[in-house]
């Protein structure tokens, strides 16, 4: 026996109002369980919705463009009674190799001999209709930087283009953009081929909107960054020891659990720094966060993401330590939804397991501070009668100035030192 059963965004954390950028299915089309039916975007990532169970589409009720939340209707679909879902699937983000960009395409109309570049993957993938379009304007869909999912090019990629070349017509002179109410000179336009070989590469979808983030919160956050560094000797020797206790399928201990167990006792301490400003009747106000999200940076092949461990008060270093595991996997497989990414208070960035001596974190907004930390190296130190070896880790906080001032930060960085080298204060 079947029955048409309607299916409904499931929970997408605290988002809403998501634009669908492809709706995967079409009536008549067959799904199995966890199929995508559709595509959503925020300004973290993309995610798929899957199926909730095994089915034919009978009819689809949104398309592309339009904007959903949790519950939103979006197909109905004939579906076995035993296979009718209680609840629904998380949305996931879809794991696509976009390649890494190393010098995006240079956007031009005026006509000009052909430059020595080579092209590096595949072309973008574009409709009929797009292409069509993109031939009434005159644009070389090959320099159109494509969007959509999978590399395929969309009308607004089109229109873009078309906008920025004819913003690049009158370079020649420097000219001011308004940017966040800055009078800043407008990017330079600069046909690198003139000077050699080039090669363009396509910009992953995560890079895309990280870097948009990224740029407006290092514009418009005036970041101040403290540095500090830390003897982790025997913090490393008792991570180390647990390690060696546990057995095959035992917790693995990370540094980064640590710090983040330690972060928080830290942030209990100086408040301020698990906030972020807000605004009430057109005055500004800090908003003080009694709950501890902490979100770590993550490398996957395709870019930066910052999953979230919630609660991370009320969790102990073990299950800490699994759980950055468990989403750094995810991570690492595309499959993180936005629930994952969601409402973090603080941000820690570790790059010990690449090396470094030492960084600026650009701020997690709304966050008003980071934490990030590199390879920890045995230095000698004096200890009043002889230099001995230990573990020196180097730490470095921006915060936002608005909110945090150069005592607090100090003595937050202090405080953290502080449990890192004697980890048994932060029972106190």
């Amino acid at each position: 026996m079947s029955e048409i059963r309607e299916i409904h965004v499931p929970d997408i954390g605290d988002f809403k109002d998501l634009p669908v950028i492809e709706v995967l299915v079409k009536p008549g089309d067959k799904v199995a369980f966890d199929d995508p039916l559709l595509t959503l975007e925020s300004d973290k990532a993309s995610m798929d919705v899957p199926s909730p169970g095994a089915g034919t589409v009978v009819a689809v009720t949104i398309k592309e463009g339009d904007r959903v939340s949790k519950g939103s209707s979006i197909l109905t679909m004939q579906m076995a009674i035993d296979e009718a879902p209680v609840a629904q699937l998380p949305v996931r983000r879809p794991a696509v190799a976009d390649p890494v960009v190393d010098i995006p395409p240079q956007p031009t109309i005026a006509k000009a001999p052909a430059p020595a570049v080579s092209i590096s993957g595949p072309k973008p993938h574009a409709s009929p209709s797009v292409r069509s379009y993109a031939r009434k304007l005159g644009v070389d869909v090959s320099r159109a930087i494509a969007t959509g999912k999978g590399g395929r090019l969309l009308r607004e990629d089109i229109e873009r283009f078309v906008k920025d070349a004819l913003l690049r017509l009158d370079s020649s002179a420097p000219r001011a953009d308004q940017i966040g109410g800055l009078n800043l000179l407008s990017w330079p336009d600069i046909d690198f081929a003139k000077f050699g070989t080039v090669e363009k590469v396509a910009m992953s979808r995560i890079k895309k909107i990280s870097g948009a983030n990224l740029a407006r919160n290092w514009v418009m956050i005036p970041h101040v960054t403290n540095n500090e560094e830390v003897d982790i000797t025997e913090l490393e020797a008792f991570r180390v020891q647990l390690n060696q206790e546990g057995g095959k399928d035992s917790i693995k201990y990370t540094m980064l659990a640590f710090l983040i167990k330690a972060a928080v006792a830290t942030l209990k301490a100086f408040p301020s720094f698990n906030s972020s400003l807000g605004n009430e009747d057109g005055e500004p106000i800090l908003i003080l966060k009694q709950y501890f999200h902490i979100g770590f940076a993550a490398d996957t092949p395709n870019g930066l993401v910052v999953p979230v461990i919630r609660d991370a008060d009320q969790k102990g270093i073990g299950q800490i330590a699994t759980e950055c595991a468990e989403l750094a996997r995810k991570a690492r497989d595309g499959k993180l939804g936005p629930a994952d990414m969601s409402g973090g208070t603080f941000t820690v960035s570790s790059l010990g397991g690449i090396g470094g001596t030492g960084f600026t974190p650009i701020i997690n907004a709304p966050e008003v501070a980071i934490l990030g930390v590199t390879r920890a190296q045995i230095r000698p130190v004096w200890d009043g009668n002889a230099f001995a070896p230990r573990l020196i880790l180097p730490m470095a906080l921006s915060w936002d100035h608005r909110v945090v001032d150069g005592a607090a930060a100090a003595r937050f960085l202090q405080h953290l030192a502080a449990l890192l080298a004697d980890f048994r204060r932060i029972t106190l």
